[in-house]
């Protein structure tokens, strides 16, 4: 079992076993599992770093490409996660887990889910355990969300998989029963009470860098995840490249710059 962030605090060592003829209730058969969402609000404003891109091209100072959105209309990418402290489970125990605490110590992806003793989720949530070495290699954790009480995950936690259930996870899944982390993210669908399947990344700054919602009946791929989280952190590294389309680690970046650009679109 891997160990989790030491942003996680113990606050129960005891394990609670559930009898295992009690389960929670399935969710009812009228909750709509492919809701029809209104349109969106029109997106926020969004500035660059350097507005001109004459002045950008001309100016012999590092450019910047990250866009920034208005800090009023968190959580868009660019902006600073919203912070949150909840009780969640891991290792069949109950902790606290507290997002900022992993600033200026590890990636993290954090995503959000329906309801427990569903159908699409398990498949996600255990295929993100059993990857999590390879989120563990690059310094990132991995945080599960929903709006189910603990002693929900805990029991989910203690049904075998081939059951439906989790079994052991190598991260914590979170309780958002007050609903206020789904809302402040973004992806609380109101008239349900239940998340839509977002998915942020979030760098060791605490910046949201990337993010995606799928609705409630299409799973998410980690291979994916896997793959925007590797093209952070290498343009993290190397802030004078950029990835282009389906980049992948040890394939050729791009200089974005009209002349050195051409360097990559030369080589395909």
């Amino acid at each position: 079992m891997a160990s989790v962030a030491s942003s996680t605090t113990v606050i129960s060592s005891t394990r609670i076993l559930l009898p295992a003829t009690k389960s929670p209730l399935l969710p009812s058969p009228s909750l709509s599992f492919l809701p029809t969402l209104s349109s969106p609000s029109p997106s926020a404003s969004l500035r660059l770093a350097h507005p001109s891109p004459l002045t950008s091209i001309r100016s012999t100072s590092r450019r910047s490409f990250a866009v920034k959105a208005q800090t009023d209309d968190l959580p868009l990418v660019g902006n600073k996660a919203p912070d949150f402290e909840a009780e969640a489970v891991f290792d069949q125990e109950f902790i606290k887990v507290k997002l900022s605490e992993y600033i200026g110590k590890k990636y993290v992806i954090l995503f959000f889910y329906p309801l427990d003793f569903t159908f699409v989720c398990p498949t996600e949530i255990t295929a993100f355990s059993d990857r999590y070495a390879e989120f563990e290699k690059l310094n990132t954790e991995v945080l599960g969300v929903s709006v189910d009480s603990v002693f929900s995950h805990l029991a989910w936690v203690q049904t075998d998989r081939k059951s439906g259930g989790l079994g052991d996870l190598n991260y914590p899944l979170i309780s958002d029963v007050t609903k206020s982390i789904s809302k402040s993210f973004g992806v609380l669908i109101h008239d349900q009470g239940i998340a839509l399947r977002g998915l942020f990344i979030i760098d060791k700054e605490g910046v949201i860098q990337h993010s995606t919602i799928n609705n409630l009946g299409i799973g998410r791929s980690v291979d994916e995840t896997m793959r925007t989280l590797q093209a952070l952190q290498y343009i993290q590294e190397n802030p004078d490249e950029v990835c282009p389309a389906g980049w992948k680690p040890g394939e050729k970046s791009m200089k974005p710059d009209p002349k050195l650009s051409k360097e990559y679109f030369s080589a395909i």
